[in-house]
């Protein structure tokens, strides 16, 4: 019974994982959304929004030429997959005052898609 019992655990957390695997292919078709304010390319200029490329690891607010807002520079945050999730999820939220006119992302699964793409195609 001891050894059924922790095959169905291990089961469970094989599953929890598959749950929450990251798919960056579908991650870049989310991005299409960004992209009308945002690039990917590593040349590209700033438009409405910042270039995105290299965007884990940098700290907010700080870009070659971009305008950030007041708030963004001051935000302290250096981007992570854990940041950008909570941005992406609700930008007034996280750095109130923000110019980022977006009301978010809510899908968790979603978010980690997005960020596995920013994350594997942007460094």
């Amino acid at each position: 019974m001891k050894l059924l019992i922790q095959a169905l655990m291990a089961a469970a957390l094989i599953n929890a994982g598959a749950a929450f695997a990251q798919d960056a292919t579908r991650g870049q078709k989310l991005f299409d959304e960004c992209a009308a304010c945002h690039s990917p390319d590593r040349t590209a200029k700033d438009t409405v929004g910042p270039s995105l490329h290299g965007v884990v690891g940098r700290k907010a607010g700080e870009g070659a030429d971009f305008r950030y807002s007041p708030a963004m520079k001051r935000s302290g945050i250096t981007w992570s997959a854990d940041t950008l999730s909570n941005f992406i999820a609700d930008p007034q939220k996280l750095v109130p005052g923000n110019r980022m006119p977006y009301s978010g992302l809510p899908d968790a699964k979603d978010r980690a898609d997005l960020i596995a793409y920013l994350q594997a195609n942007m460094k």
